[in-house]
Formats: structure tokens, sequence, C-alpha cells
């Protein structure tokens, strides 16, 4: 069998991997990368950015339907097929531009999903690869459920790449991508119900925000139903029947088709990590705090994959960083995290950073909690913005702002300010003080500390 020798040999063509790779080639190391997909990875492909390509349009729509009989005389309609167009215009060549890119550095590819042979020993294409050190980076996929029926779940980017929006459609999981696209497709015309087995959407965010928009997500249409658990999924002629559990009770619905949102995993099945000595969990690769894996020191885990992952792409590129600067100058450099805001796009925007009230309750002596639905304030008020809230959380000993949670337009983008202001330690008086460009939603913040 041919053999061949790498210093460094990149599991993974997503934005962690592609780091390391970039880094290392151009320290003068013999670099390969394996992906078993597009090369460019799920967000640039087949997550965050053609689902925020989709969001653009539905955005549009949105406030032609909010200001209707306030200057704008007639909605906008939503064309499915137009708008899967000019989504394709931005992804369909990403995995050829990608490959191209690596390859005018000198990375070698292979297009196949490598398997360990031993602890720097894979096989892959057919050959046997013999590299100094190992990144895994290959994120995560979709959660796979065990039940009968099961071949008939599509899952997230079947939705981003529909050729057809159907009339009814069902989401499992009340998460962010199950809540996202579940507001996609009611704006676009679907009749959506979404099942989960909590009790309530968005389990990671505020809940008395998540309470504001579950209200105004009834508005729209959208069913919930919670502390249920499906059994089976039967395909019909043209349709298909859900079985579901939900408090003792046997029910089913109808619909025509059914995506399984109910969250992502690491994607470590058949890379047969045992071979390889490679510890993992179902968080994913175990790692040390210079994301080195735990119980083989050829190997390094960065991005989703890694067991210090939080699914956010820019973490991501930061945790690539960290392995390539411990790889080319030895374990110097540790994985260290700041506050990261995380924001589910429905709409309106739904964003979080720094501690919850509940974290802040147990963490500080006194708080000072500001909760407030502001649908009555100047920027929500000029484009009749029908949802508008925030929580904002400070430390009543140090005036410091520890929290925010924010509901509303543009939530994605103020949230930001929110993340400095916890990062550098500012006060409220601190916010108060700053003068921002009026009127716009950043200078709202002022009022929310």
């Amino acid at each position: 069998m041919e053999e061949k020798k790498f210093d460094v040999f990149v599991i993974g063509s997503r934005i962690a991997g592609q780091t390391v790779a970039k880094a290392c080639i151009k320290a003068g190391k013999k670099v390969a990368i394996a992906d078993n997909r597009e090369f460019g990875g799920t967000c640039a492909n087949r997550g965050c950015d053609p689902k925020k390509i989709i969001l653009g349009a539905i955005e549009a729509f949105e406030a032609s339907q909010n200001l209707l009989g306030k200057g704008i005389s007639k909605s906008a309609k939503i064309d499915w097929k137009q708008l899967q167009k000019f989504k394709r215009n931005f992804t369909a060549n990403i995995p050829t531009s990608t490959e191209k890119n690596l390859k005018e550095i000198g990375v070698k590819l292979y297009h196949q999903s490598p398997k360990f042979l031993d602890e720097q020993t894979l096989l892959v294409e057919g050959k046997k690869i013999v590299a100094s050190q190992i990144i895994i980076a290959t994120g995560q996929v979709p959660r796979t459920l065990l039940i009968p029926g099961a071949k008939h779940f599509k899952i997230s980017e079947d939705f981003l790449n529909l050729k057809k929006l159907p009339k009814r459609i069902v989401f499992l999981g009340a998460g962010y991508i199950g809540m996202e696209f579940a507001h996609m497709a009611a704006r676009a015309g679907a009749d959506v119900t979404v099942l989960d087995s909590g009790k309530r959407p968005l389990k990671p965010f505020d809940a008395d925000l998540v309470k504001e928009l579950r209200m105004y997500s009834e508005s729209l249409g959208i069913k919930f139903i919670f502390s249920a658990n499906p059994t089976a999924l039967k395909k019909k002629r043209k349709r298909f029947k859900l079985y579901y559990e939900t408090k003792g009770n046997k029910k089913s619905l109808d619909t025509y088709a059914v995506f399984n949102t109910t969250g992502r995993v690491p994607a470590i099945d058949g890379l047969d990590l045992e071979n390889g000595n490679v510890s993992f969990n179902e968080t994913g690769v175990e790692t040390n705090n210079y994301l080195q894996s735990t119980s083989n020191s050829k190997v390094y885990a960065c991005g989703d994959v890694s067991d210090k992952n939080l699914p956010l792409t820019p973490l991501s590129g930061r945790q690539g960083y960290v392995v390539a600067e411990n790889i080319l100058n030895g374990n110097k450099k540790k994985l260290e995290v700041p506050v990261i805001p995380s924001v589910v796009f429905t709409l309106p925007n739904m964003a979080t950073v720094g501690f919850s009230e509940r974290e802040a309750k147990s963490r500080y002596k006194n708080i000072r909690v500001n909760f407030q639905v502001s649908t009555d304030w100047f920027n929500a008020k000029r484009i009749n913005a029908p949802l508008y809230a925030y929580k904002t959380i400070i430390n009543e000993r140090t005036a410091e702002i520890v929290g925010a949670h924010l509901l509303g337009p543009d939530a994605g983008e103020t949230i930001n300010i929110f993340a400095m202001a916890i990062n550098n330690n500012m006060t409220d008086k601190d916010i108060k003080s700053t003068i921002f460009s009026y009127p716009s939603w950043v200078n709202d913040i002022k009022s929310m500390v």
C-alpha cells in the first residue's frame, strides 16, 4: 500500500482546519487536508451564510408587512425559487475557490474522511498517511434520531436547498435552527409546527424574553407542542404522518415535511478514534488547555469537534490559531475565551452575552436587573416593530455590566456593543457617558443600563 508522510494532516476544511493549514504552510511545513464533504465547511456552504442570505429577503418582507399603510402601500411577496437562485450566487463557487486557494499555497487535498490506523497513521483514499501532527477539525453534524421512519427526516441543509416550500412543515426541536427556520417558513407562507421535548423554546436564552418571542411567534401562526417526543414517522402517498408522545398521550399529525432540528453533535463517527488512542466524549474530542488530545500528544482538535467548543464560527477560527501556534512553537498558547455573544436569527433577533439572571444571582451578592418591553420606544415605533425588549444585568457593587439579553430588530448587531462593554469591564456610567450616533439602535443601550 502506498504510504505518504506529512508534517501536519488536517481532517476537515472548515474555518478551524483552514486556519491551521495556512499557518503551518506559511511556516514551511508539509501539509494536507481531507474532507468528505464540499471544501469550505458547514457555515459557508450549508449553514450560517446561506441562512442569512435567505433571511435577508424575509427581513424585507417583514419590514413591508410592518409598514403596510404607514408609507408602504403594497406588501412584498417572497419568491422562494428566485431567493434560492440568489443564494446560490454566494454558495456555488465556495468549494472550488476554497480548493483552489489551498492548492495554490501548497496544501495537498484529499476528498475522503480518513480513518485512524494507529496514533500517527491514517488511511485515506486507499493510501496510508503518516503525519507528525494530526488535526481533527471535522465540526458537527445533525443529531441522529433512532425511531422508525427516521430515514424520511430532512435536515437543515435540506431546508436551505428547498426548491419549493411545502405547505405544512414540522420542525423537531425548538433550538436555534428550529426557531430560525420556523420564522422563515411561516413568513414564506407555510403552516408551521415546532415540536420539542422541553418546556419552552431556546433554553439557553433568557426566559422572560423567550416568553415574549414565543407569544409573537404564535401570532405568526407558528404552533408549538412541548414536552413531546417523536416515536415514528410514516410516509403516505404525498404526505407524512408523525407520531409522538406528550404527557403520556399518543398523538399524531399530518405534514408534508419533517425537519430534524434537534441539534448537532461532534462529527467523529467513522474516524476510528479508538485506533488512534484519541479519547472523546459526547461533547467532542477530549483536549487540554492547548487543544491537544489528552490521550494522544500527536493529535489536536479545534472548532466545534473539540470538547472546548461553542458552536460559533469566530471561536473556531480562534481555536485554529491556538492549535497552529502550539504545533509551531510547542505548547505555549492556551485557549482563552472572552465573553462571546450568541444570536438566534428569528425575526426579531434574540441575542445574549454574559451571565443570565440566575447565573448572576449565584455569582454576585447584589445585582440590578433592568427588564422592559420597549416597543413604544422611538426606534421600534418608527418601523412599527411588533416587539422590542431587553434585560440587562449589572453588578450593584461595581456598577459593571455583567449580562445583556436583547429581543428586537438589529439585536444581533447591538449585542456586540454589550460584548465589548463586558469584556472591558465597563460600567453603566461608561455606557451612559459615551456619545453614540442618534437616533440609532446602539444609542438605545444608554437607556437599558
